[in-house]
């Protein structure tokens, strides 16, 4: 038997924004409090932008974000990428992708999202590429800055509209990072590690990924 469910991750696993979200993090960094933030200098690849916001504001501030603060900042930040990423000469779908998801609806599979991005920014990077049209529900880091939570979440969704709870051979979980692999595995999911970003098969294996693939044109387990 095949998944039930398929959650995929977006950035670097989907599309490649052509460094789009980190443009916008720099924008509302300067905008509002004017200093130059590269969030590569102090977050790495898989983390929620929670995380990425307040790990930043910390590294280029010297100290922790007020709440408000961070709302601001949020809104800064999804406002500037919702231009960017439409102008990104960089922007593209990545190979299989789309191929991958219209196999996966058209085999009567639910699919949804599980990102580390705030749902704003999640349904914006999908926008240029219209892949958004796929998917039928998702759990994003603004329903918690946890990638396991986050994981979780996804997965009970998913769990719903089945109509019962779901195994772990049931639901699969497809990202391009060990964290992925990780928050994969914590909501007890099959985990499908792809080498599409910054992360290699190795790397992936290392991290204990159930299948790993080179791209979305590998052949999809289960399918």
């Amino acid at each position: 038997m095949g998944p039930i469910a398929v959650l995929f991750d977006i950035d670097e696993t989907l599309v490649h924004t052509g460094g789009s979200g980190a443009r916008s993090w720099a924008w509302a960094f300067k905008q509002l409090h004017g200093v130059a933030a590269d969030i590569g200098q102090h977050t790495s690849a898989g983390e929620t932008d929670p995380q990425v916001g307040r790990k930043t504001f910390r590294g280029v501030l010297g100290r922790d974000a007020g709440p408000d603060e961070m709302n601001r900042l949020f809104a800064a930040y999804l406002s500037h990428l919702a231009d960017d990423v439409w102008r990104s000469d960089g922007y593209r779908i990545l190979e299989g992708a789309e191929d991958i998801l219209r196999r996966i609806a058209d085999a009567g599979v639910i699919l949804g999202l599980t990102s580390g991005a705030m749902e704003g920014a999640a349904r914006t990077k999908l926008e240029p590429g219209r892949l958004g049209r796929y998917f039928l529900f998702g759990a994003y880091g603004s329903d918690s800055p946890d990638r396991g939570e986050v994981t979780r979440m996804a997965v009970e969704k998913a769990a719903r509209l089945h109509g019962q709870a779901l195994g772990r051979d049931e639901v699969y979980v497809v990202g391009d990072t060990p964290r992925d692999i990780e928050a994969a595995h914590a909501a007890n999911a099959t985990a499908i590690g792809v080498a599409s970003g910054h992360y290699g098969v190795k790397e992936l294996r290392a991290a204990k990924a159930d299948h790993v693939l080179h791209s979305l044109t590998d052949p999809f387990p289960g399918l």
